[in-house]
């Protein structure tokens, strides 16, 4: 498995692509970090399944891909058609509300891990950004993820969102705008 961690990202593809299940192994490991990171500034709601089943989509079409060089496109496509999948069946389920007080009552533990300030104020403004993005309109947090957390050029982000380049670079001012504007009292 050392040899795998060694190889780049396209070597690590075409030999999944010819069956290698160490290689894609290697490849759903590196990834599955920058998986679950998207999720969860896109939807607080199922972030791990979706994560995982991004990474299986990946498992089971790696031999699709084309060209390696365009890995991190089409995993972003994975992305972002499955967060739109889980879009539409949510607006397709009613809000149901517990009659049950049991259901109601949560008991909250303290978090052992924060015991520097330091870190527990990391955390509060990494809630803080997460909670204003997710607030975001989509095409907006969609262009502004893709942009931001996933490292992909407009040109990427235009392919992935079926829309133009011009279109992609106002998406994410704006996001950048409101962002800045959200998050103004915190930073």
């Amino acid at each position: 498995m050392a040899q795998y961690k060694k190889l780049s990202l396209e070597e690590l593809i075409v030999l999944s692509q010819n069956d290698d299940l160490k290689a894609l192994e290697e490849l759903i490991r590196r990834e599955q970090k920058n998986v679950f990171a998207a999720f969860s500034y896109l939807s607080k709601d199922n972030v791990s399944d979706l994560t995982q089943e991004a990474l299986l989509r990946v498992a089971k079409n790696i031999h699709t891909l084309k060209n390696p060089k365009n890995f991190k496109g089409w995993l972003n496509q994975i992305i972002t058609n499955l967060f739109f999948d889980e879009l539409r069946k949510k607006q397709r389920k009613p809000d149901m509300i517990s009659i049950d007080e049991e259901d109601e009552i949560k008991t909250q533990l303290p978090d052992k891990r924060c015991k520097p300030n330091e870190k527990c104020l990391s955390n509060e403004l990494e809630n803080m950004i997460k909670k204003a993005i997710r607030e975001l309109p989509e095409q907006f947090r969609i262009a502004i993820i893709l942009r931001e957390l996933q490292g992909l050029s407009y040109e990427e982000i235009a392919i992935a969102t079926n829309s133009n380049v011009g279109t992609v670079k106002s998406r994410i001012a704006r996001a950048r705008g409101r962002l800045q504007d959200g998050l103004k009292s915190y930073i």
